[in-house]
């Protein structure tokens, strides 16, 4: 069904005049005629009847004016829906715990007006599909390569790496050690699936100071590996420093500092240049404020995006 037809008849039977809905509609009395003529031909009865004084609704017009009312409601409700600042701003974290899912906390707690629909997405193949074709608005990556045609990306955080270790790791009373302290000791990272981001960047980061890290086993989420940790004085893993992780006190986990140089892992924020979504802007302007990234001593991989 034509909604301008529809909304024509709602403006005829609101003004009684095809003239004067013709000037509310800035279109011709001719075309507001013919819109009319089309609906009642469509619809196989009259809406209208005209008479001196102007046009009149029938029987079958009037039964058709509320559901006609109700139509143009819900165009203006699905319109409404979609426009920009309506709807939520749909963002990946990748995962709840790490440090993208707490940059967007404090991005929601200084703009609590801006709804967010958060999401974790595993694969950045997934994710860039997801920005492209606008299933989100943005996703925090690691850019290991160039992004397709469309797609922007800047640096919001690197964050540094720590050593977690069970207590009695000989590493673990350190107050802060090296990568190359970490030589001959394993470190094991369960589940690094191949083709991310993230593995790229440990494989990387094993190569330029001989480390060991062992990816192989399933990966039961961090509890399992947390209970391996503190029974274990031989393994340990890699940890974000602003990773929100959680284990039972009498575990005595030790997150431990990595100096000289800090590995950091660069966390960028992706969108398509196209989208408009005020909340977008909104993100993106409070991260340029608060997650400045840099530093000196630090280490990246050199597939990792220039601070921008």
């Amino acid at each position: 069904m034509d909604l301008d037809a529809v909304r024509t008849v709602v403006a005829v039977a609101d003004t009684g005049q095809f003239q004067e809905a013709a000037a509310d509609l800035s279109i011709t009395q001719q075309a507001v005629s013919k819109r009319v003529a089309a609906l009642e031909k469509e619809l196989g009865v009259r809406l209208f009847t005209r008479t001196a004084r102007g046009a009149r609704l029938t029987i079958d017009g009037q039964a058709f004016l509320p559901h006609a009312r109700s139509l143009l409601l819900a165009e203006e409700r699905a319109a409404a829906s979609v426009r920009p600042g309506r709807r939520a701003l749909r963002v990946d974290v990748i995962g709840r715990r790490i440090a993208p899912a707490g940059l967007l906390r404090d991005f929601h707690r200084a703009y609590p007006g801006i709804a967010l629909d958060v999401v974790a997405l595993v694969d950045i193949a997934e994710a860039l599909s997801a920005v492209r074709s606008g299933t989100i608005d943005a996703s925090f990556r690691a850019v290991t390569g160039p992004l397709p045609d469309g797609v922007a990306a800047t640096r919001v955080l690197d964050e540094p790496l720590q050593l977690l270790t069970g207590p009695a790791h000989p590493l673990a009373g350190a107050p802060a050690v090296t990568p190359a302290d970490l030589v001959g000791h394993r470190i094991w990272i369960p589940g690094i699936a191949t083709g991310t981001e993230w593995a790229a960047y440990y494989e990387d980061l094993a190569a330029a100071f001989g480390l060991t890290i062992d990816g192989d086993g399933p990966n039961f989420g961090t509890e399992a590996l947390f209970d391996v940790i503190a029974d274990s004085p031989a393994v340990a893993t890699l940890v974000g420093a602003q990773a929100r992780l959680l284990w039972p006190t009498q575990y005595g986990l030790r997150r431990v500092p990595l100096r000289d140089p800090t590995p950091v892992y660069p966390h960028s924020l992706l969108w398509r240049e196209d989208n408009k979504h005020p909340g977008l802007t909104a993100l993106r302007r409070h991260l340029a404020v608060a997650s400045p990234p840099g530093g000196t001593g630090r280490w990246t991989p050199n597939w990792a995006a220039a601070p921008s």
